[in-house]
Parts: structure tokens; C-alpha cells; sequence
């Protein structure tokens, strides 16, 4: 709105213009007469709007204006005249302004209602839509059923290699239909660019309307200061003749007449120019709306798109599953599509400046988006679990991640309470992030921290080299492959990256340097960016959050927390955990390195993140939640498998697979309850006595069998030929 109408009331328009005139007169009138008692103005007494005339009377007949005050002085008929058609005519701004507030009122309440019909109607519409979906499904669930058993009840490989071209027909008619979305896709994102055009053009509209409107209210402004000033001031003219002061009058008279009509036509104007802006802005509501609506048809469209691209790809990897090592014809079609689909795109332009979130390379943190496996069927894989990752993000970003962006962005200044717990466990988004990581660093190392310590521990490392500078120069290289900003030669992270490992070993000269922190320090770099802040994320997780001697030269605590993970497993997990028993699968080659490094190798960056946003506030208890949730996601497919090795090989990458980043929330911290912090202290301290137990008697095994060596000799057997004898022959 321009600058001009920010003051001034759309809704009561009316109203406005007449308290402006009613203002403009009541001055004038109170500076220049002293007419009537004190608060009471002869141009501002009227009475209701109910009874009075419409009309003024002739102004060649003096009127009475019962609200005149009786103390006014005696004046002439001709002036009493002129200011009681003023106050006639006035009398009418009352009553257009109610009229036009009532006629709004009631036109706001039918819009509400059209609205609420209209929401009802779509929310429908999705409801319907959603079952025709639902419907579908089944049958191409019950169509890949009846497939399956065809082919494993086919007798002979001509009817198999029958249902498999039958397969690869389908596979053909899926691509059409992708095709068919896609362009179904594109012509909607030319409708959105239309519509947008439409609404600017709208909207440069409005925009003139109220700057003529605007240019009209400061005439009717300056034209009712003129009259007011005229009718207060009157001009002093010096006496002449009687017919020239007859000629004046008539003149003045005529004009006051002039005036008035054009009043009355701006008044008009005015009302017209009101419910153009009105019907302007009821067109400009709906367009807007509609265009929303289309967006969220667009998300919602391209979100299928990718299931369907999905589904796509699972159809291939099954059939090349099904067809194995057979070098067919149709092998080496199903070959060829595979690699069509492997064919990475590195971006999608939107249409018409329609942002829709198209799929890219790298995320926003660098990582790769399609994680870069050796093998032909996990590259598939990988491309069928970034598809269902932007599928996910998609479906959730009007439903989830809208309105917790708005209540970050509500949140204000940060202290540690009920609401700010959930909102962490809900995640944070990017742009809050690193404000809330320092924040919840500062409280853990508030002790600790002191202005110019990180410098301070650079400088020592100028002077002399720390004994850990060799293993660290040796793990920058291997610190996440899978991020650009890590492998790219130009980037200034490995550096960064190096100087904060450096510092640190420095700062905790008992751990030095231990594997895994080199992951720790890269994360917090990719969010925090900053050298110090990530040095002082690092020591806030060594020092103040992991137990002690968790990253120790024993690695104690990182060994007793595996112990107590396997007994919430079996409590939490119980059909599970009987599975893996009975195929001798030991989970800690797979969860050691998740409590090392806080699962950094293992979930894609934007659970991952989420993950740590809980962590740097609640502690280990997080990890462990996660953990329990992670097996319980993938609970069903594991048991689905029958043999040890094939489990190893799942549990190797099965985290990968994790899309839905808000079932494992809901998992970690609902499903998994009651999950009381007084109970895993209970089952660390008692893991540690029985843990430091056996590492004692580990210690008194290898005394007695030093003492029992060093009290035998250097004994050599008969036959051989000690190092000694071996010199002096020579």
C-alpha cells in the first residue's frame, strides 16, 4: 500500500473522509467564532442521520437549525442560511458511512462462509482422491502378488521369459505415465506463471485506482477548507454601492452552488472508487489463494512423481534380481534401462520462477544426496532412497516444517524449558541453527571457556608438534568422502578442520587425539562454520557431555554403553534381539561406532542434524533413544532375513535407508517410553564394575604368565642356534 494511504482505513473509507472534514471544520470554526457553549460547534450539531433531510433546503429561505445553540449571537438571515445548508449537507457523511460498514460487514461474513465452503469442498475432494489412490495401490500390490506366483509356479523358462516380457510391457506403460505427469506438471506450472501475471496486472490496477483516489481526497480536502475558511473569515470589503454588494452575493452564491455539485460528484466517485478497491481486493484474495493452491498441487504432484520413479526403479531392481546372471535378451534390455535410470540430473528448472524444490547433487550441508556405492544394485539403491527422501520432504514441508519455522521464528530469546525441549527434539531448521548450537555449547562450557584460550592453544602448537599430528594429517583425508567440502581441493575446511584437532589435543593432552573426533569436529564445522565455535562444540562433547574415559586409550565408557544397549535391546526389542541370538549376530561391530561419533557415518545429514539438535541439549540419553528407534524402524525387515552373513551385510548400510525422518522422531521419543534416566545410570554403573572386573582379571592373567616366562629363561630348544652363537661364528 502506498505511503500516502497507510493511515486510511479500506474497510471504513467513509468514515475516514468524514472525520477528516468534521475536523477540519471543527477547527476553523472554533478559531474563528465564538458561537454557541464551549465543546459545541453550529457547523458539527446535527442531529441522528434518522431525522433528518436528505436534501438541503432552498437556500433562498432562512432555516432554523434546531441544535443551534440558544447563547449564538444575532446574525444576518444570509448567514444563517449558508450555515445550515452546510450543516444539512454534512449530515449526509453519517449516514454513508454506517450503510457502508454494515454493507461490508455483511459481505466479509459471506466471504467467510464462500472460504469455509470452499475448504470443506477440497479437503473433500483430497479425501476422495486419497481412497482412489489407497484403491489402487492394492490392486498393483495384488496384480505384483498374482505375477510373482505365476512366475514361481511357471513350469518351463518360455512362460517365465513370458512374464517377463508381460514385466518389462508394464514397465514400459509406468514410463508413459511418468511422462504423462510430468507434462500434466509442466502445464500446471504455466498456469501458475499465467496467474502470477494476472495478479500483478491486479495489482498495478489497485495501485493507480488508489492514487486517483488519493489525488480526489485532498481536493475534497482543500475544497472544504476553502468553505469552512469562507464561512468563518468572511472577506472585508470596502462599502460601495448597494448593487455591487447584491452582484457579489449572487456571484458568491453561484459558486458556493458550483462547489456543492462537485462535492456531491466526488462524493460519488468516492462511493464507486470504494467498491472497485473492494471487488479488487475480494478478485486479488482469490487469486492468491488459487495460486497456493496450485503450488501445493505442484509439490504434491512432483512428490508423486518421485514414488512413482520409485516404484520404478524397485520394479527393475526385482526383475534383475528374478532374471540373475542369464544373458537373455531381455537381460540386456533390463541392463539398459537400469543405466538410463542411473543417469544423474543435476538439477530442474522450475518454470516461471515456480520454486519446487527440484532434486540436486549435493544437500545443503554438501553431502551427497545419492551416496556413492561400488556395487550396480546398491547404486540403485541409493537412487531409490534419494527419490523417497525428496518424496518425504516434500508431502511433509506444508504439514510439518512450515509451522515449526514459524514457531522458531516465535520463539525469541532462548532459555531452557518444556517448549524450547520439544522444539529441539522436532529439530531446528537451517537458518536458526547455528544460533542455537552456540547457545547450547555456551551452557555446557561456560566453565570451561575463556576469551583467547583457542589462540592460545594454536600458538603452542607453532612451537613444538603435538605427538597426535601424524594420526591427525592421516584422518583429514578420510573425514567424510562424501561431502564437497571435504573433498574438494580448493575448500578451506580441512584446514579448519585440522587446526581445531590440533588445538584440541592440545586442551586435553590425557585423550590427545582419538578416531572419530576428526567427524565430530566436521560436523559442527559444517554447521557452526566458525574455527572456535566448532574447538569449543568438540570439547563440550569430550568433556561435559560423554562420560569420562569415553574416547579414552580403553575406551571404558564407550565399551559399558554397549553392554547397556544390549540389555535395553532385549528389554525394548525382545522378538528382535532373539532373532539375531539365534544367528550369532553381534550388533556392537555395527553400534560402536554410531556412540563414538554420534552416528555421523551412518544417517543422512537431515536426520543426522536433527539427531545432534536433541543430543547438544539432552545428552547421551539421545543416542541411546535413537539407536533403539533405528532397529525398530527396520525391525520387519530384518527379521525377514535368514541367515547370518546376509544380516551383517543389511546392517551395514540398512541406516542409509531411513527416509521418514518424523516416524523415527516419533519412534525415539514416544514408542520407546518410559525410558527413565535413573535406570540407565543404574545399568552403566553396574556394566562398569563387571566390565572393570574382567579387564582386572585380564591384568592378573597376563602378570602370572610374565612372572611364569621371566622364571623359565631364555631357554632354546634343542636343534637351534640362539642369535649369540649365530655372531661369533661369524
Amino acid at each position: 500500500m502506498p505511503l500516502a494511504l497507510q493511515n486510511i482505513s479500506l474497510k471504513h473509507l467513509g468514515t475516514e473522509i468524514q472525520n477528516t472534514m468534521y475536523n477540519i471544520r471543527g477547527n476553523r470554526q472554533a478559531q474563528g467564532t465564538g458561537h454557541g457553549p464551549p465543546g459545541e460547534d453550529p457547523l458539527l450539531s446535527v442531529e441522528p442521520w434518522r431525522t433528518e433531510q436528505p436534501l438541503p433546503s432552498d437556500p433562498g429561505t432562512p432555516g432554523k437549525d434546531p441544535a443551534d445553540s440558544p447563547k449564538s449571537t444575532p446574525k444576518s438571515s444570509l448567514t444563517a442560511n449558508l450555515i445550515q445548508k452546510a450543516k444539512r449537507q454534512n449530515s449526509t457523511f453519517p449516514f454513508f458511512a454506517e450503510g457502508f460498514t454494515w454493507t461490508r460487514t455483511a459481505q466479509e461474513k459471506v466471504l467467510a462462509l464462500e472460504q469455509q465452503v470452499l475448504m470443506l469442498t477440497k479437503e473433500l475432494k483430497s479425501q476422495k482422491e486419497l481412497v482412489r489412490i489407497l484403491h489402487k495401490a492394492l490392486e498393483a500390490a495384488q496384480q505384483e502378488k498374482r505375477a510373482s506366483s505365476a512366475y514361481l509356479a511357471a513350469a518351463e523358462d518360455k512362460d517365465r521369459l513370458e512374464l517377463v516380457r508381460h514385466k518389462v510391457r508394464q514397465i514400459a506403460e509406468l514410463g508413459r505415465r511418468v511422462e504423462a505427469l510430468e507434462q500434466e506438471r509442466e502445464s500446471l506450472l504455466q498456469t501458475a506463471g499465467l496467474q502470477e501475471q494476472q495478479v500483478q496486472e491486479l495489482r498495478r490496477h489497485v495501485q493507480l485506482l488508489m492514487d486517483k483516489n488519493q489525488a480526489k481526497q485532498q481536493v475534497i480536502c482543500k475544497l472544504s477548507e476553502k468553505v469552512t475558511q469562507d464561512f468563518t473569515h468572511p472577506p472585508i470589503q470596502p462599502p460601495g454601492p448597494p448593487g455591487a454588494a447584491n452582484r457579489d452575493f449572487l456571484s458568491q452564491q453561484e459558486k458556493m452552488e458550483h462547489l456543492k455539485d462537485d462535492m456531491e460528484a466526488y462524493r460519488t466517485q468516492n462511493r464507486f472508487l470504494n467498491s472497485e478497491i473492494h471487488q479488487v481486493t475480494k478478485i486479488w484474495r482469490r487469486v492468491a489463494e488459487k495460486e497456493r493452491a496450485l503450488l501445493m498441487k505442484c509439490a504434491y504432484l512432483q512428490a508423486k512423481n518421485c514414488q512413482v520413479e520409485s516404484k520404478y526403479l524397485a520394479g527393475l531392481r526385482r526383475l534383475q534380481e528374478a532374471l540373475g546372471g542369464e544373458a537373455t535378451e531381455c537381460s540386456e534390455l533390463l541392463k539398459q534401462l537400469i543405466q538410463e535410470a542411473l543417469q544423474w540430473e543435476a538439477g530442474e528448472a522450475s518454470a516461471d520462477g515456480v520454486e519446487l524444490s527440484p532434486i540436486s547433487e549435493y544437500d545443503e550441508y554438501g553431502f551427497l544426496t545419492v551416496p556413492n556405492y561400488e556395487m550396480e544394485d546398491l547404486k540403485l539403491l541409493a537412487k531409490i532412497q534419494a527419490l523417497e527422501v525428496h518424496s518425504h520432504h516434500l508431502l511433509a514441508h506444508e504439514a510439518v516444517e512450515r509451522p515449526l519455522r514459524e514457531r522458531w521464528a516465535a520463539l525469541g530469546d532462548l532459555a531452557p524449558s518444556v517448549e524450547l525441549k520439544q522444539l529441539l527434539r522436532a529439530g531446528v531448521p537451517r537458518e536458526h541453527r547455528p544460533r542455537v548450537w552456540r547457545w547450547l555449547i555456551h551452557l555446557r562450557v561456560q566453565h570451561l571457556r575463556s576469551p583467547g584460550r583457542y589462540q592460545e592453544l594454536l600458538n603452542r602448537g607453532q612451537v613444538r608438534e603435538h605427538p597426535a599430528t601424524r594420526q591427525i594429517e592421516l584422518d583429514l583425508n578420510r573425514t567424510f568422502p562424501n561431502n564437497k567440502h571435504f573433498t574438494c581441493p580448493t575448500s578451506s575446511f580441512p584446514d579448519k578442520l585440522r587446526r581445531v584437532l590440533l588445538a584440541f589435543s592440545w586442551q586435553n593432552p590425557t585423550i590427545g587425539y582419538c578416531q572419530g573426533l576428526n567427524r565430530l569436529a566436521a560436523i559442527a564445522l559444517l554447521v557452526l562454520e566458525e574455527e572456535e565455535s566448532a574447538f569449543w562444540c568438540l570439547v563440550a562433547i569430550v568433556e561435559t557431555i560423554m562420560p569420562a574415559d569415553y574416547y579414552s586409550k580403553t575406551l571404558m565408557s564407550s565399551q559399558v554403553d554397549q553392554r547397556v544397549l544390549q540389555d535395553l535391546l532385549l528389554e525394548k526389542l525382545p522378538r528382535l534381539m532373539a532373532h539375531l541370538g539365534q544367528h550369532h549376530v553381534d550388533l556392537s561391530f555395527i553400534t560402536f561406532n554410531w556412540f563414538l561419533v554420534v552416528f555421523a557415518d551412518s544417517l543422512i545429514s537431515n536426520i543426522l542434524l536433527r539427531v545432534w539438535d536433541a543430543f547438544l541439549y539432552e545428552g547421551t540419553k539421545v543416542v541411546f533413544r535413537y539407536a533403539l528407534a533405528i532397529f525398530k524402524y527396520n525391525e520387519e525387515a530384518i527379521l525377514r532375513l535368514q541367515d547370518g552373513l546376509e544380516i551383517y551385510q543389511y546392517l551395514r548400510f540398512f541406516t542409509k535407508t531411513i527416509c521418514n525422518s518424523q516416524k523415527l522422531m516419533n519412534i525415539a521419543f514416544n514408542d520407546m517410553n518410559p525410558f527413565p534416566m535413573k535406570q540407565l545410570q543404574q545399568l552403566r554403573m553396574a556394566h562398569r564394575e563387571r566390565l572393570q572386573a574382567e579387564l582386572h582379571e585380564l591384568e592378573q592373567l597376563k602378570a602370572e604368565y610374565l612372572e611364569t616366562r621371566n622364571s623359565q629363561g631364555p631357554a632354546v630348544p634343542e636343534g637351534c642356534t640362539s642369535e649369540d652363537e649365530g655372531e661369533g661364528d661369524a
